[in-house]
């Protein structure tokens, strides 16, 4: 995802418009006994794709869409299953489109960004990271941004994801990659050090610098996925979202095609026009056309289960088969950075962290969330509550966070609640995640 003038992709982009009764034809014609149940193909595909079969995936990703056109859902799977088989142009259209039938997975936005910048069109995928900036990881965020051709704007990204308490293995080596990128080698072969043996530090350094010429840019999101890119000439034409609109356009196009009526004259305007009462003229009503009927929504198809990864590894590359987690030494920073600490280091107190369960619309609903967590969660029997008033994107939220954690602490506790299926992060008290407008109530909440 880095920029270049020097090299372009020369797959050819195919595009067809085709009529609505043409659309509904092909539509008709491959949805009766040929193609297989959308969330069959679906759910075939879902496997495929887990066990490597990227060839099996796109083939039944494809009959879902098919099968249900407008399910974005199906869209976004067929992105992946082309993102796996290194079809950028096909992944990045099929991205697209989920995104505009109502996808909101971050995932899919950040792997729209990857496909876009794999094919050299920066500007593309820097516009939807910015407009889904807050939505994303800011581990995956940082190292995105660098792979557009922003690596400064990684840095900051990655850096404040550090401060935070987001000190994890795939933060430091996205941070490290995304110094490389930036020209500051010698703060990517610190970084690299915290979790690489220093004998392997020059092999990945290397590594790095072979990728970070600007028309490698394909070779670096490639190696990212761990994907081999394929010749693409696009999406299959017959599977183009303007192929399927959806019924409101329909109706609404119907409406817009029909012919005016033709009425007799009355007498009175038979006069007025000059014309004799046996005549026949064209009389175009002037008040406005009744609205159209409306259709009702086709029934939204059962949820599909959970897709596979779209982006991501832990890291960006495999850590050594010897790693056993971060040392005990803070986090250095090289000395020509300009930040002077990325991560907050445990001091030997119990009580330099917080650990934020979820965010809740009023303070009611965030107290009885907190009594939920403490039923659910013996760990937190010792362990006071901060509720904390929040403004984001011009709404109020009442965050729920549990106090009294060291670094390591706090880890381990949002390690149990992701290991339960829910929503979990640790942070520094002295740097709260943004929006806070105060500094939260800390109650006294150890016994229930």
């Amino acid at each position: 995802m880095d920029r270049s003038e020097t090299y372009k992709m020369t797959g050819p982009k195919m595009s067809l418009i085709v009529s609505t009764a043409l659309a509904s034809v092909a539509l008709a014609g491959c949805t009766t006994s040929a193609a297989p149940p959308a969330l069959s193909s679906f759910s075939k595909a879902q496997t495929a794709l887990e066990k490597g079969q990227v060839d099996k995936a796109v083939t039944h990703a494809e009959a879902a869409v098919l099968a249900d056109p407008r399910n974005a859902e199906f869209r976004a799977m067929l992105g992946a299953a082309y993102l796996e088989s290194g079809r950028f142009q096909s992944a990045a259209t099929s991205f697209d489109d989920a995104l505009e039938l109502g996808d909101t997975d971050p995932r899919t936005v950040l792997s729209y960004a990857l496909a876009k910048t794999a094919l050299g069109d920066e500007g593309s995928a820097l516009a939807k990271l910015d407009a889904w900036s807050s939505d994303i990881d800011p581990a995956d965020l940082g190292l995105a941004y660098a792979l557009a051709g922003q690596p400064q704007k990684g840095v900051h990204v990655l850096t404040n994801a550090l401060r935070g308490g987001q000190n994890s293995a795939k933060v430091r080596q996205n941070l490290a990659y995304t110094y490389a990128l930036a020209g500051n080698w010698r703060a990517a072969r610190v970084m690299a050090a915290e979790d690489v043996p220093a004998g392997e530090v020059n092999n990945r350094i290397a590594e790095w610098a072979a990728q970070s010429a600007p028309e490698q840019y394909q070779t670096r999101v490639a190696g990212l996925l761990r994907v081999n890119p394929a010749q693409d000439g696009g999406q299959p034409q017959y599977l183009a979202l303007n192929n399927f609109p959806s019924q409101g356009v329909m109706v609404a196009e119907a409406a817009a095609q029909a012919p005016a009526p033709v009425v007799e004259p009355t007498e009175s305007e038979a006069l007025a026009f000059g014309v004799s009462n046996d005549s026949t003229v064209e009389i175009f009503d002037p008040a406005p056309a009744a609205a159209p009927t409306r259709v009702a929504e086709a029934p939204k198809p059962a949820p599909a289960p959970a897709r596979a990864r779209f982006v991501s590894n832990p890291v960006v590359q495999a850590l050594p088969a010897s790693y056993a987690g971060k040392s005990k030494r803070p986090t250095p920073v090289a000395a020509a950075s300009s930040q002077r600490r990325m991560a907050a280091v445990a001091t030997g107190s119990n009580d330099t962290h917080m650990v934020q369960f979820g965010s809740f619309s009023t303070r009611a609903e965030a107290d009885r969330a907190w009594e939920i967590y403490q039923s659910r969660y013996p760990q937190l029997a010792n362990h006071d509550v901060v509720i904390t008033q929040a403004e984001v994107k011009g709404k109020t939220f009442f965050r729920v966070a549990a106090a009294g954690f060291g670094l390591s602490s706090a880890r381990n506790m949002c390690s149990t609640v992701r290991s339960s299926g829910k929503g979990c992060f640790a942070y520094a008290k002295i740097n709260p995640p943004a929006g806070a407008i105060d500094r939260g109530v800390r109650i006294a909440a150890r016994t229930r």
